[in-house]
């Protein structure tokens, strides 16, 4: 167990398994263990677990499934998190399929972190079963009951199967309202759209930059700034006028998925000498995990661009940029969110971010998703981090940019983390030889650290050649958690030094935090303009920052999706369907909107993934439009609710 306790009488007497966890780590939780050899699962279709919150918090519950060595490898891996309210009771279900049916024969879709017709895992020996609670700041208490497997709906022959992905990227073998066809299918849905958009061109009390023309005004500086009025935090606008960012992530054609090794999936391709769709041909090296990992590079599709190509010809670039402005007004929001096409949101009609990556030296003992943290002490970090700033001098100077993202999920870990990352490290590693000499400067000779740590270096130098753990984290800690907190101020410090240099007048919008400890959070706010998160979570109205501070925060990422529309994989948070999307992202919003902190949500991401996979194999349906440029009707007309009154829901909430 972690962090976790299993009362010996349950929460109510024969009613399932009581768990009390705390909140001392990261994923408190139980494990179930299978018997020698794992349990079969391979006739099973999902694994379902009713989960009833018996304590005063709301629950962020996940139900994890592994298969060996999926402790390393996320691809022997899969689990599934919901939300319960207080007295609540949900039922946490797992797909151990990727769809409701399975294929017969041996038949392998590669390259798609979901695939028709293939067991989500190895489930042929499954050895653990794990309940944990996400990140949680408080304690909890709940209930698991009724631990149930259900068998397959069906299984079904590979004969005829592929292709399985029309000329438009979508599933061949479903069929949808708004699935095309053929070209006029196209023709028809662009004539449709602007008939919806010139009828809804969008909320009527806006200024030029999406803020609250209707409400107060303060003082206009000509650029975005944080203001806290009456309780709540809050951005201005360059005129003076109160502003909240409601946005989208990714307003970009980037729809690539690999055809390296998958050419029998695709019915249609054209030839690459094809002066029409055969443009949109490409090669990438960007696979950061999955199936072309090891196999790069490999040639790529773009569904995406082809069928804008279709619907607008070759100015569609230029059409796709001018109706993506249109439908943000139209859809009530006002933000170009992270990782956007920089040809579109220069255009000066909507307000954007600017997201900065930086090319540092890395600490090489850490570990991370998506790579390891930068090593801040290395004399060269600093050039990096002025480096990647000053390639973004035209938003630099920009008024309809609303700040900077400096990098994206960092593996921040635990309180102990970095500082162990830097003792993992090689001898020569800048952040090393830092946290060495700050320890021979507090304990001077080597022997009052070994009597400290419980270590048997012969000298300040076998310590710097030592790369394995102290052996008890409980007598190091307090230096442990010190270089940590030194680690965190220096990134944030200098980030924000050199972004000052740059444009005074521009925001700091902080890492993007995803797996963050206390620690690194404090320390951020001592730089950071306004604070971002990346939360998956079905409800933001819990989120609290440590030491309860008060300070602007904004939702960098979050989505649900589902898996009735020809897709294969719901994203990050799971809905039933396309209407119960629309009513979850409804749900968050005006969570968001109702916390006195939060001053904008950004939506991941703008349109679907490759139902096949981009180069790291996601195919998540969490878009507002799909492959073909086709908007959700039910994602549109949540937006639209939520964009109406969003001013009015926010001014009108009452604080705790």
């Amino acid at each position: 167990m972690r962090d976790a306790d299993l009362p010996s009488i349950p929460a109510l007497p024969g009613q399932g398994l009581a768990v009390v966890t705390g909140h001392d780590v990261e994923w408190p939780g139980f494990t179930l263990f299978a018997p020698e050899g794992g349990w079969d699962l391979q006739g099973w279709q999902s694994l379902t677990a009713s989960i009833r919150n018996a304590g005063a918090h709301r629950l962020s519950v996940g139900l994890r499934v592994d298969a060996p060595g999926a402790d390393s490898d996320e691809s022997k891996r899969v689990q599934v998190v919901i939300d319960v309210a207080p007295g609540e009771t949900k039922k946490l279900t797992v797909a151990l399929h990727q769809t409701p049916w399975a294929f017969d024969g041996d038949t392998q879709i590669v390259g798609m972190r979901a695939a028709p017709g293939q067991a989500a895992i190895d489930l042929s020996q499954v050895e653990k079963l794990i309940i944990f609670v996400v990140r949680p700041d408080v304690s909890h208490r709940f209930v698991v009951e009724d631990l149930i497997l259900q068998r397959h709906a069906k299984r079904v022959s590979t004969d005829g199967f592929l292709p399985f992905i029309d000329r438009f990227g979508q599933f061949i073998h479903a069929d949808w309202e708004t699935k095309i066809g053929d070209d006029s299918d196209l023709t028809r849905m662009v004539q449709a759209e602007a008939a919806d958009l010139a009828a809804h061109p969008g909320p009527a009390d806006r200024s030029r930059f999406g803020g609250w023309a209707a409400g107060p005004r303060f003082e206009a500086t000509g650029y975005f700034r944080p203001y806290k009025h009456e309780g709540q935090w809050w951005l201005v606008d360059p005129e003076g006028y109160l502003f909240w960012s409601h946005g989208i992530d990714c307003v970009n054609t980037n729809a690539a998925t690999g055809t390296t090794d998958r050419e029998s999936y695709f019915a249609g391709l054209p030839d690459e000498s094809d002066a029409g769709p055969g443009q949109f041909y490409g090669q990438s090296t960007w696979a950061p995990h999955g199936y072309y990992h090891d196999r790069t590079p490999f040639r790529t599709f773009n569904h995406r661009q082809a069928n804008l190509w279709r619907k607008h010809g070759d100015n569609w670039r230029d059409a796709f940029a001018r109706i993506t402005h249109q439908r943000l007004r139209s859809w009530g929001m006002n933000t170009i969110a992270n990782w956007s096409d920089a040809g579109i949101y220069s255009q000066q009609k909507t307000p954007y971010v600017a997201a900065v990556w930086l090319g540092a030296r890395p600490l090489q003992g850490s570990q991370g998703y998506w790579g390891k943290f930068h090593d801040v002490y290395d004399p060269g970090f600093r050039g990096a981090v002025h480096e990647a700033l000053a390639a973004r001098q035209t938003e630099a100077v920009d008024p309809w940019c609303i700040g900077f993202f400096v990098d994206n999920e960092l593996a921040w870990g635990d309180e102990l983390n970095l500082a162990l990352a830097s003792l993992a490290s090689p001898g020569e590693q800048p952040a090393k030889r830092v946290f060495v000499e700050v320890l021979r400067a507090k304990y001077g000779l080597i022997q009052t650290l070994n009597q400290a740590w419980g270590t048997g270096h012969a000298s300040w130098e076998d310590l710097l050649s030592h790369q394995d753990p102290p052996p008890d984290l409980a007598r190091a800690r307090v230096d442990l958690v010190a270089f940590t907190d030194s680690i965190a101020h220096t990134y944030f410090r200098t980030i924000k030094q050199e972004l000052t240099a740059l444009s005074p007048e521009q925001l700091y919008l902080g890492p993007r935090f995803a797996w963050q400890n206390k620690i690194v959070v404090r320390a951020s706010l001592d730089y950071c303009d306004v604070v971002s998160f990346n939360k998956y979570q079905y409800s933001v109205a819990d989120l609290r920052l440590p030491d309860e501070a008060d300070h602007p925060v904004i939702i960098g990422e979050f989505h649900f999706g589902a898996v009735d529309r020809g897709m294969f994989h719901p994203g990050l948070r799971a809905a039933r369907d396309q209407a119960h999307r629309g009513e979850l992202y409804s749900a968050y919003v005006r969570s968001a909107l109702q916390h006195r902190l939060i001053v904008g949500t950004h939506w991941f991401q703008y349109g679907d993934q490759s139902t096949t996979g981009r180069g790291d194999g996601e195919n998540y349906n969490i878009g507002f439009i799909d492959i073909a440029d086709v908007p959700y009707p039910a994602m549109v007309g949540a937006a639209r609710e939520m964009g109406a009154q969003m001013y009015t829901l926010r001014s009108s909430t009452e604080l705790d």
